[in-house]
């Protein structure tokens, strides 16, 4: 028995992995629906993540997809299509996840959970941690001295729902992630002024790429994968850093990255440079002082008047219901093996899915791992000593910090088709580029120099899917299916 906590993207794939390994999942979703972070509620529900209405996915559908499944009204017919709903438990909120007396032995947890006020005790083999990232905000306003005088409004982003509330103000966004560029925007359009400070600033990226395709489509394809990752490190990201300047010049907009050689996660937005141009939005670097009506930014000497400020300042990483010695989560990082796996444990079956961020999408990812821990609950793939994990995890923040400057909740990126792979090759499902040219050149040349589609993954190896090979030969024509509504006369096609 699998216990799995949430049932939003992680959950669902996990509960579909433990039904195709023959394991029982039971899931505890304390809402009263599926969806998590892409459920939508007017409403902020406490402990929940909150999305405004205008959200737009960073990666495209056929990126973003589940493996076997391509994209269409997705979730509920994901859940409908392999019979999910039946194996979670709403409105039911776990309490607490502690080991069994005889955990050495068995492996086994102890369940608490929580519905309508009545707290239920429950034994389960395995625990599958899927409750997400975005549910608790970070707003450290201890960085912001003068604070406590500002006499306007102020709010974390997770409190954002409509632009209304900007109407006819002056705006301060704190931070460049995609959040606060998407706010930045849309209260652009009804407020006085709009100004975004960021002490990094960052890359800005399309979501319309070269020829018109969907940005994820044509930068994570296995060709790119291996020029990225093939270069010297210094040399890679000088190409990136020439090919986002193409589309604008970073530096004269005031986004351009105080050290253009750091890993950043991108921001998608295609209004940004626009709305720079056209002064609807302002840049400034970092905050230093509040004032009762106004701000000071460094190396900016006058004060900048504002009304409102929407502090897009990230979320907590925290597991309430887990005891600190089981995940111990320090600077918003959890030192886990493969992002997945705590090192410590006499047995491998409690696991976290999603807490990492793919320069990709997260659907695909977190089905992956999901893959390969369900292999793992079974015994039919096994993990690595604990000191070999134990170093694996230490040497990972330790060469990612000394050669990209990341701090610590930087750690989490990381490039999604190499990571995808790995978790592919521990379970006999990553393609073989090779093997398939002998057998099918066309396949084999749609899957080196295409998009790495989630679907690759079901070519062969367990859980093996036979439409993979015409969804991946496919995919262009989904893709353009919905913008090709109107196609001239004199077009051959």
């Amino acid at each position: 028995r699998v216990a799995v906590v949430g049932a939003g993207v992680s959950g669902l794939t996990a509960i579909k992995c433990c039904l195709d390994e023959g394991l029982e999942p039971t899931c505890f979703e304390q809402s009263r629906d599926i969806g998590g972070l892409w459920r939508y509620t007017e409403h902020i529900e406490a402990s929940r993540p909150s999305l405004y209405p205008s959200v737009i996915s960073n990666t495209s559908k056929e990126m973003s997809a589940f493996s076997d499944f391509p994209l269409l009204d997705y979730l509920r017919r994901y859940a409908e299509r392999f019979g999910l709903r039946e194996h979670i438990k709403f409105g039911t909120t776990v309490v607490s996840v502690r080991k069994h007396p005889d955990f050495a032995t068995t492996g086994q947890w102890d369940v608490v959970t929580e519905a309508d006020g009545k707290q239920t005790s429950h034994i389960f083999d395995a625990i599958m941690v899927c409750s997400g990232n975005f549910s608790e905000p970070s707003l450290p306003l201890h960085c912001f001295p003068g604070i406590e005088r500002f006499q306007g409004q102020y709010f974390h982003s997770r409190q954002y729902k409509h632009p209304d509330v900007f109407q006819g103000k002056r705006v301060l966004v704190v931070g460049m992630g995609n959040s606060g560029v998407d706010i930045a925007v849309e209260a652009s359009r009804v407020a006085a002024k709009v100004t975004v400070c960021t002490s990094r600033g960052a890359w800005v990226l399309s979501r319309v790429f070269d020829h018109g395709y969907p940005w994820d489509m044509v930068f994570n394809t296995r060709l790119m994968s291996l020029i990225r990752n093939s270069l010297p490190g210094p040399l890679s990201w000088g190409l990136i850093n020439y090919r986002v300047n193409q589309w604008f010049n970073h530096e004269n907009y005031g986004l351009q990255p105080e050290k253009s050689c750091l890993v950043r996660e991108p921001v998608l937005n295609d209004d940004l440079p626009s709305y720079i141009l056209t002064g609807r939005i302002t840049i400034k670097p970092s905050v230093k002082e509040f004032k009762d009506n106004s701000v000071v930014f460094h190396n900016c000497p006058e004060e900048e008047p504002i009304d409102i400020v929407v502090f897009c300042t990230g979320y907590n990483v925290s597991f309430p219901f887990l005891e600190e010695a089981v995940v111990k989560v320090e600077n918003k990082h959890a030192s886990l093996y493969k992002y997945v796996f705590p090192t410590h444990l006499q047995k491998p079956t409690l696991a976290v899915l999603g807490l990492i961020k793919p320069l990709g999408a997260i659907m695909p990812v977190t089905e992956m791992q999901a893959r390969w821990v369900t292999r793992v609950f079974k015994g039919l793939c096994q993990l690595p000593p604990q000191s070999v994990m134990e170093k694996e995890v230490n040497e990972k923040k330790k060469n990612q910090v000394r050669w990209f400057g990341l701090s610590f909740d930087e750690v989490l990126k990381t490039d999604c088709l190499v990571y995808m792979d790995k978790l592919a090759s521990f379970i006999g499902a990553k393609p073989s580029v090779l093997g398939l040219l002998c057998r099918d050149p066309r396949l084999a040349l749609t899957v080196f120099f295409g998009p790495c589609t989630p679907y690759q993954y079901r070519l062969g190896g367990p859980g093996r899917w036979e439409g993979a090979r015409r969804a991946i030969l496919t995919q262009w024509d989904r893709t353009l299916k919905p913008t090709r509504t109107r196609v001239p006369t004199s077009s051959s096609s």
